[in-house]
């Protein structure tokens, strides 16, 4: 599977957005949206006036990038999304707000999406008393999600009973058991991320 291994703080650049992809350093002054809040590379100051097409494609890789996915896996969201009732563009954010390794970053277990995604594959995670490894793999309601009791006592995962994290209102954690629970499917005011998710719906439709 392609990996990206490059600097994930130009991706936040080239956005123009944070994305949150390095956890609690995005909350501070390090943060590379800081300290040059500027596309990357050479031209990367130079005002440009973007197509509409652009605007729609940055949009896209914006959402893409938050969540970790690639283009192809990320357009079967759509295709998803376009069949089932409602909006489609809060369909596909709902998805990807419901994909394991984004619920166990929500849940303060990974700092970051990219940790959560680790944690996942290497099995520490527990989804209603079975062992689940797959990040895309989508909760439902009443889901119960955990640490794998081997686990607990291990970095990162010692220090969560202390550690407070503000939760999504779909979400619920319980810090004695280390478990957290899928109250109901996400909304998209449960969402902080800033995205237009029309423009993403505009440039699939074409």
């Amino acid at each position: 599977m392609a990996k990206y291994t490059d600097s994930v703080c130009r991706l936040c650049r080239r956005e123009g957005a944070k994305l949150f992809l390095k956890g609690d350093r995005c909350l501070t002054k390090k943060c590379a949206m800081e300290r040059r809040p500027v596309a990357p590379g050479q031209h990367g100051a130079a005002r440009k006036k973007n197509s509409e097409y652009a605007i729609q494609l940055r949009e896209k890789q914006k959402v893409k990038r938050a969540y970790g996915v690639l283009e192809r896996q990320f357009y079967r969201y759509y295709q998803t999304a376009e069949n089932m009732k409602g909006k489609t563009g809060e369909n596909m954010l709902s998805l990807l707000e419901r994909r394991l390794d984004n619920v166990v970053y929500r849940l303060g277990i990974g700092a970051s999406r990219a940790e959560a995604r680790q944690i996942v594959g290497h099995g520490h995670i527990i989804v209603n008393g079975k062992n689940v490894n797959i990040p895309s793999y989508n909760v439902n309601v009443g889901d119960i999600i955990s640490i794998k009791e081997s686990k607990r006592k291990k970095e990162p995962f010692k220090e969560l009973r202390e550690t407070t994290v503000v939760l999504p209102k779909w979400l619920e954690w319980n810090p004695e058991k280390l478990e957290g629970k899928v109250l109901r499917l996400p909304e998209r005011s449960d969402i902080d991320l800033t995205i237009a998710e029309h423009l993403i719906v505009e440039i699939y439709s074409r």
